[in-house]
């Protein structure tokens, strides 16, 4: 990790958290057997922020789901099962409410956005809880899928890095797995990005990846 760029993001919300928080979060990004899901991704996506920021209105609650929207990152259950997601993705909210020391109706904004990465596709914003709001929900969303517009030889390097953080899992069901969810991906078509300036940066990107690794992931599986 870049740690400087990291640590200068934190400087920003670290008064909105207890004093051990960026020690919790540590604990779980610099896990060795994170390969994707650690400090790198989350130094990506706070790069990418700074690059939009004039899209945010509350940059600080973004800036806090970025942190937090991986902190709990367990892939298998202690009897071997793969452990779904969303169970993930709401030990990491709750691991932020412990932690947090925004007002309640910001902490609640920010659990919404991490709450929000358990289905990037289907989520919708809720209404009342500031104005603007919408948007950067819209716009977290968007950083979190960004990856898929990365250069091929990142995308197919990050799919690589996600297979090892599964890799009691056998191969061919992995990459069946990746194959139902690159469908997904692909019949959205242009709303795979909720937000114009995100669909300028990363879509047609993304869809050749998504495209081009589909049929890679089916030769594999012929063989």
């Amino acid at each position: 990790m870049t740690r400087a760029r990291v640590e200068k993001s934190w400087r920003d919300v670290a008064p909105s958290h207890k004093e051990e928080a960026f020690d919790v979060l540590a604990s779980g990004y610099a896990d060795p057997k994170r390969g994707y899901h650690n400090w790198s991704h989350l130094e990506d996506l706070l790069t990418k922020l700074d690059n939009l920021e004039r899209l945010a209105t509350r940059k600080d609650l973004l800036i806090a789901a970025i942190f937090w929207h991986d902190a709990v990152f367990v892939t298998y259950e202690p009897n071997g099962e793969q452990r779904a997601d969303a169970v993930n993705v709401r030990a990491s909210a709750a691991l932020f409410e412990e932690y947090s020391l925004y007002s309640p109706a910001d902490t609640q904004a920010v659990c919404e956005l991490i709450l929000a990465t358990t289905g990037h596709l289907s989520a919708r914003a809720s209404e009342g809880r500031y104005s603007g709001f919408s948007q950067d929900f819209d716009l977290f969303l968007d950083l979190d899928l960004s990856s898929l517009g990365a250069s091929w030889p990142v995308f197919r390097e990050n799919l690589d890095q996600i297979y090892f953080e599964y890799s009691l899992t056998p191969q061919d069901i992995f990459y069946q797995d990746r194959l139902r969810m690159f469908e997904k991906f692909q019949n959205c078509s242009v709303n795979l990005y909720r937000l114009k300036e995100s669909r300028d940066l990363w879509l047609t990107q993304a869809q050749e990846n998504i495209k081009r690794a589909k049929i890679e992931l089916l030769e594999l599986l012929a063989k």
